[in-house]
C-alpha cells in the first residue's frame, strides 16, 4: 500500500495502467479553469473514490478528473511530477515524511485555517488522526481513507485443522512456524519482492522489544537510537524467523503490489499474513469467499521480557488528500468542496461498506453497517486503545534515510546482512 520507491525518469513516470483515467501531459495545476486533476493510489478502495468523484461532478462546474496509478508506480510518479507541468491538483499521500519535502518547498496548500474556519469540516475527523498528517503543527492533508494499523491476519480454517490459536507471544509464533512447516504450509506469506512488507515485521519486533520510544528518537533526529540493544534483538528475531522457515523459501519472488501475496494467502498456501488493515478490503474485493469464510485477525504477539506495550500499533493512521499550492481562485474553492465530501457520513458509510474504518468522529455509530462488524469493531478498538501508533518508518523518515533503510532491511531478510551488520549499517547512514 505504501512503498517508498526510487525516483524514475520522467518518461518512465508517464507510464500508466490501462485503467488510468488521465495521461501525462495534462494541463497541470492551474492549467485548466474547469478541471481538477486528482491522483489516487489504485487498489481495492479506489471504487469509492470513483463513486464520489461522480457525485461531485454532478453538481460542480469544475470537474474532477481521477487518475488511478498502480502501486508499483505511484510514489515514483508523484515525486517526479510535483513541481512539473504534469503535477496533479490534488493527490493521495501518507502524510509525514511522504510530503515533508513538498512542504519545505512551499508546494502544498496549508489547510489549517480552512479547517479551523469551518468547525463542521475540521471537527469531523478524529483529532489524533488529523494531527498525524500534520507537519510542524500545520495541516497539509485531509483524511480520505480508513485507519490503517498493521494486523496479523490468519486463515481460521488452517488454524482449526492444525488445532492451534493465534500467537500471544513470540515463542507462540515460533511454535506456529514449526507446526505449519511440518504440515507443508508456508507459516506466513511475505512479499519479499516489495521489501516494505518486510519492514512491517521489523517495526513490530522493535516496538514489542523496546517500545515506541526508540523509533520516536530516530524520527526526531537521534540516529544513535539505531544502536539500542532492542534494535539488535529485533533484527536477530527477524533473522531467526527467516531461518526457521516462517516465510518459506521463495518469499523474495513474491509481490504484494500485483496481488501475489494476497492471492497465495487466500488460496490456503499460507497460514498468516502480516499486513495493513487494507488487506481486508483487498480480500473482500478480490477473494470474497475467503474473506467471508476463512479470514481471521489478531494483534501482533508480545515479546517475553520486552518493554513494549502489546497494545501498541504500527502502520499508517490513514491516507490524505493534499492540494497543490498552484491551485487558486475558483479551482481552490472547488478543491476544498471536494475535500469536504470526505468528512461526510455518506463517505464514512461507503468506507465501512468496503471493510475500512473511517477517521471521522462518528465512525463508532456506523460500525454495525460494516460487512463484517466484528472486524470493524476489532480494528476500531485497536486504534482507540493503542497507547501509541507509530507511523510506518519509511513514511516517517525523509527519503534520504528511508531508501537506504529499506535497502538494509531487504538485505537483512535476504541474509546479506547479519543482525549486527544491519545495526552498523543503520548507524552509518
Amino acid at each position: 500500500m505504501r512503498p517508498r520507491l526510487r525516483v524514475l525518469a520522467v518518461s518512465a513516470a508517464c507510464a500508466v495502467a490501462a485503467t488510468t483515467l488521465a495521461a501525462c501531459g495534462s494541463d497541470g495545476p492551474g492549467g485548466s479553469s474547469d478541471r481538477l486533476e486528482v491522483w489516487v493510489y489504485q487498489d481495492g478502495s479506489t471504487t469509492i473514490q470513483e463513486d464520489f468523484v461522480e457525485r461531485f461532478n454532478e453538481t460542480s462546474d469544475i470537474q474532477v478528473n481521477l487518475t488511478q496509478i498502480p502501486g508499483e508506480n505511484y510514489q515514483d510518479r508523484m515525486r517526479t511530477a510535483m513541481g512539473s507541468p504534469n503535477a496533479p491538483d490534488i493527490f493521495f499521500n501518507w502524510g509525514g515524511g511522504s510530503i515533508a519535502d513538498f512542504v519545505e518547498e512551499d508546494m502544498l496548500i496549508d489547510l489549517t485555517d480552512t479547517l479551523a474556519d469551518d468547525p463542521e469540516f475540521g471537527d469531523a475527523f478524529i483529532p489524533s488522526i488529523l494531527d498525524a498528517g500534520a507537519i510542524d503543527g500545520r495541516h497539509y492533508g485531509v483524511p480520505m481513507r480508513g485507519v490503517q494499523p498493521v494486523i496479523l491476519f490468519y486463515n481460521q480454517t488452517l488454524f482449526d485443522e492444525a488445532g492451534v490459536e493465534p500467537p500471544a507471544s513470540l515463542d507462540d509464533l515460533f511454535s506456529l512456524v514449526d507446526t505449519f512447516v511440518e504440515r507443508d504450509i508456508t507459516p506466513a506469506v511475505l512479499a519479499g519482492a516489495d521489501p516494505w512488507t518486510e519492514l512491517m515485521w521489523l517495526e513490530y519486533l522493535l516496538d514489542r522489544q523496546g517500545g515506541a520510544e526508540i523509533f520516536d528518537r530516530i524520527r526526531n533526529g537521534d540516529s544513535s537510537a539505531w544502536g539500542e540493544p532492542a534494535v539488535l534483538a529485533a533484527a536477530q528475531n527477524a533473522v531467526d524467523l527467516v531461518e526457521a522457515g516462517a516465510f518459506g523459501n521463495n518469499f523474495r519472488s513474491v509481490s504484494y503490489t500485483t496481488d501475489g501475496a494476497s492471492t497465495f494467502f487466500a488460496q490456503g498456501e499460507a497460514a498468516m499474513h502480516l499486513m495493513g488493515s487494507w488487506e481486508f478490503a483487498n480480500q473482500l474485493s478480490n477473494q470474497p469467499e475467503f474473506a467471508e469464510s476463512d479470514l481471521a485477525w489478531a494483534t501482533f504477539p508480545a515479546i517475553e521480557g520486552g518493554t513494549g506495550d502489546p497494545a501498541a500499533l504500527v502502520g499508517n493512521p490513514t491516507n490524505y488528500w493534499s492540494v497543490n499550492a498552484n491551485v487558486e481562485g475558483e479551482k481552490l474553492d472547488a478543491a476544498v468542496e471536494f475535500l469536504k465530501l470526505h468528512a461526510s457520513e455518506d463517505y464514512a458509510s461507503a468506507l465501512i461498506a468496503n471493510g475500512d474504518i473511517p477517521t471521522t468522529a462518528n465512525a463508532e455509530s456506523l460500525l454495525d453497517e460494516a460487512p463484517t462488524p466484528e472486524y470493524a469493531r476489532f480494528q476500531y478498538e485497536m486504534v482507540r486503545n493503542a497507547p501509541s501508533f507509530t507511523l510506518s518508518w519509511d513514511q516517517a523518515l525523509p527519503a534520504d534515510q528511508s531508501t537506504p533503510m529499506i535497502d538494509n532491511i531487504e538485505k537483512l531478510f535476504s541474509g546479506q546482512l547479519s543482525a549486527e551488520q544491519f545495526v552498523e549499517a543503520m548507524l552509518n547512514l
